[in-house]
């Protein structure tokens, strides 16, 4: 069995905003009380309480106004954040869990499929406990066997809402025979995601620098707004000027989502075999290096997760080689290294054999010579 969650643009009416609302401040007000009573049962016998929503239900009638399951889920989430503390893993080990807060915590709930209770109708409605029929853009409709399992509602800063639909389905083993010979080695590059074994460049578009004057006029006109009301209660014109900023931001990310989907989807169609390097892109963006906000516009982070999950989807290989191969310092014919190729302003590679190449072509290819060999020796 295998899992997909497919996320769905959702147009609620007022009444059912109204309810969103609603399960949001509830799902908070319940993993806040859970988190409050586990700290102080901790101080009084040494051990974490086990919790329920259940227990606040007659303290907090308005907790029974909304979907049960999304309450039960925080328990689920509380829970994994208290294994997660404990977890040796780094990835995986957030520190202590923390209150959840109404200004900057997501606004989401997750509620679960019980007998038809979350249903896609007619292929424009998605049917929700608590809420009933949601009118949505079914834009890719799931196959007749596909059962679903639960879905998430979820507003976004700009006030737009989405449901995804989380289904189960049997895999069917692919007949397609990925030929290995068909690749593509891709390395990094902070101005244009990536340069190909071929000297291709990823994409033009720096989106946030694109929108970076349009976003800089709106956040003064919000920066001018706060000033004003500091320590007052904010007005209805300071929430509209901050949805005008929202927006920009969100328009930003759709932007560089569309763009990545069309060139992950482009290389998983074409190619067989992707090489790339396993790089730590949150270290990469800090400010050191002197490019954390180019790295961050490029969402190269994200790319790679695309085409993960799309190369797997058709039956091909990602395959990672290690961040600490020397590709840019290797000559890919002669195989001679050279050191000064360190310096990241040395922007071609000049070799004793003749060959003069750019540094990200060249590092491309030994990409994609790594990558291969990693993978006969897999096979």
């Amino acid at each position: 069995m295998a899992n997909k969650a497919i996320k769905y643009r959702v147009y609620p009416t007022t009444e059912q905003s109204i309810m969103f609302a609603k399960t949001f401040g509830c799902c908070r007000k319940v993993y806040n009380l859970m988190l409050s009573d586990k700290i102080e049962g901790y101080k009084a016998t040494g051990k974490f309480p086990t919790v329920t929503p259940a227990k606040y239900k007659d303290k907090y009638p308005y907790l029974r106004e909304v979907d049960s399951l999304a309450l039960a889920n925080k328990q689920i989430d509380l829970q994994e954040a208290f294994r997660n503390t404990l977890s040796k893993s780094r990835k995986k080990n957030n520190g202590f869990p923390k209150y959840k807060s109404a200004k900057h915590s997501r606004k989401s709930y997750t509620t679960n499929n019980q007998k038809g209770t979350v249903a896609i109708i007619d292929n424009k409605y998605i049917k929700l406990p608590k809420i009933g029929n949601v009118k949505a853009v079914i834009h890719r409709i799931p196959d007749s066997d596909w059962i679903i399992k639960s879905a998430t509602v979820s507003q976004e800063s700009d006030g737009k809402y989405y449901i995804s639909v989380l289904f189960e389905f049997d895999t069917v083993t692919s007949h397609y025979i990925a030929d290995k010979t068909n690749a593509i080695g891709l390395d990094y590059a902070s101005d244009g995601l990536y340069v190909d074994n071929n000297g291709n460049i990823g994409t033009n578009h720096k989106y946030y620098r694109e929108s970076h004057n349009k976003l800089a006029k709106e956040q003064r006109k919000l920066s001018r707004m706060q000033d004003s009301k500091k320590g007052e209660e904010k007005s209805n014109n300071y929430i509209k000027q901050l949805l005008k900023v929202n927006k920009i931001h969100r328009h930003i990310a759709n932007q560089r989502l569309d763009n990545l989907h069309k060139i992950s989807t482009e290389i998983a169609n074409q190619y067989d075999v992707v090489c790339v390097e396993s790089l730590n892109m949150r270290a990469m963006s800090n400010r050191g290096f002197g490019n954390g906000k180019t790295t961050l516009d490029n969402g190269y982070g994200m790319f790679l997760s695309m085409l993960e999950y799309k190369l797997s989807d058709r039956n091909k290989y990602l395959v990672k080689v290690d961040k600490w191969f020397p590709s840019s310092q290797i000559c890919h014919c002669c195989g001679t290294l050279h050191p000064e190729m360190k310096d990241l302003a040395i922007r071609t590679m000049k070799c004793n054999c003749g060959l003069t190449i750019s540094r990200d072509q060249n590092a491309a290819i030994n990409i994609l010579n790594e990558g291969l060999r990693l993978l006969t020796e897999v096979a």
